[in-house]
């Protein structure tokens, strides 16, 4: 989840006072986040409804995925609107990391999927609090100058944090209780750090209260915008094709794929996740670099679209473990692409320039939403196909119709 929709506070001051090492500190905060996200939602959390409902495993998960991911929604924008309230971050920091680790610790001693889905749940109410108040950091305590390193140390917090926590993850997939607790005490540790070595900056609230009824007229006004809506259309439709086939990884490589004889699935994990996560980094710099040099921007989007989609084909053809190796590179490569020239093609196509951050909180949406519909679209096609092979070519298809939204786009090229 993200909180790139929060309207933040600015400070009355001109110049936001440097705290030497915050930006590591920043990175370390970020990557354990997403360690605990890519750490429990890949492995942990399928592993453990594997062994408490084998039979059923596949819909438990579409259940719990979906229904977290609407705590987590909801839950960052509310610790946000709070955490802006009361004019500091540090305490949700805190607050935030600390029942995390308590809600990982829990879940890591519950036996039913019950329990499991109201654990989890919590543990995504939480995690998105202490998302909420970090994410803010950036713009409360990094000087205009240091904006653009900030990003990019933010940005590898995803290849960093994700490949950590399923290394971990995958390690302890045979005592769930550790795994849960190292990741817990993780998340607590980097807050810990964070909030104990950097203070906080008193901020003075410029931006006037937006009500309910505004929120939803400016959502509307900006989708009302042609190129503006076709951008919201293809990034919603990439990202839900993408997690509706990641999310479901693990289950993938125990029931489709024929996998090295020895192997588990959770060491496949393992190395196929720091794979995918090298390839996006790459392809994340390269796209970017080569899109500002050439001035283009809808081939590279519209191309690592539709390689994406493509690229879903070769577990269908070949489910081995070459060709799903293969297809984490490909896939990665393609997502890691997409998604850092799709958001610069965005800031080109905002209606108004005075309402760009306002704007670019409305596509989050676009990235949050799939996400909760993806768990319940995933289940339904693995259970009423009854296989995985109409999986990979429903999220191929999402994907390739994201790379068709991008061509109405009139206004970049």
């Amino acid at each position: 989840m993200n909180a790139a929709d929060l309207i933040q506070p600015q400070r009355a001051a001109t110049e936001i006072p440097r705290q030497r090492g915050l930006l590591l500190a920043l990175l370390i905060a970020n990557s354990s986040m997403l360690a605990v996200y890519m750490g429990v939602g890949s492995v942990l959390l399928p592993t453990q409804i594997a062994s408490i409902d084998p039979a059923n495993k596949v819909a438990v998960l579409g259940v719990i995925g979906g229904i977290s991911a609407i705590f987590a929604t909801a839950f960052n924008p509310i610790a946000g609107a709070l955490s802006d309230r009361s004019g500091r971050r540090n305490p949700w920091i805190l607050g935030g990391a600390f029942l995390s680790c308590a809600g990982l610790v829990f879940l890591g001693t519950v036996r039913t999927a019950l329990l499991l889905g109201i654990g989890w749940c919590l543990v995504q109410a939480t995690m998105n609090t202490y998302q909420a108040a970090v994410t803010a950091i950036v713009p409360d305590r990094v000087p205009h100058s240091r904006r653009g390193a900030a990003s990019a140390l933010v940005g590898l917090a995803l290849p960093v944090g994700g490949t950590l926590g399923v290394l971990i993850a995958s390690r302890t997939a045979d005592n769930l209780t550790t795994g849960y607790l190292i990741l817990g005490a993780l998340v607590a540790g980097s807050a810990a750090l964070l909030s104990f070595f950097f203070r906080d900056v008193p901020r003075q609230r410029t931006a006037p209260e937006v009500s309910r009824q505004a929120k939803i007229a400016a959502f509307l006004s900006a989708l009302s915008h042609h190129d503006f809506r076709w951008a919201f259309i293809g990034r919603a439709l990439l990202v839900l094709g993408y997690f509706s086939v990641v999310g479901y990884q693990l289950y993938i490589l125990d029931d489709h794929i024929a996998l090295p004889e020895g192997m588990q699935p959770t060491e496949a994990m393992a190395v196929l996740t720091p794979v995918s996560m090298v390839a996006m980094a790459v392809s994340t710099v390269v796209g970017g670099v080569l899109s500002d040099r050439w001035n283009r921007r809808k081939v590279f989007v519209g191309v690592s679209a539709a390689l994406a989609g493509l690229v879903t084909v070769i577990p269908v053809i070949s489910p081995t473990w070459p060709g799903m190796l293969a297809f984490s590179v490909l896939n990665g490569l393609a997502f890691g692409c997409f998604m850092a020239v799709d958001t610069a093609l965005v800031t080109l196509v905002l209606p108004k320039a005075e309402d760009a951050a306002r704007d670019m909180g409305v596509l989050n949406i676009a990235n949050a939403g799939p996400q909760i519909i993806a768990p319940f679209v995933a289940s339904t096609v693995v259970t009423v196909t009854g296989g995985y092979g109409p999986l990979f070519l429903t999220g191929g298809a999402l994907a390739l119709l994201g790379a068709l939204a991008i061509l109405p786009i009139r206004g970049v090229r």
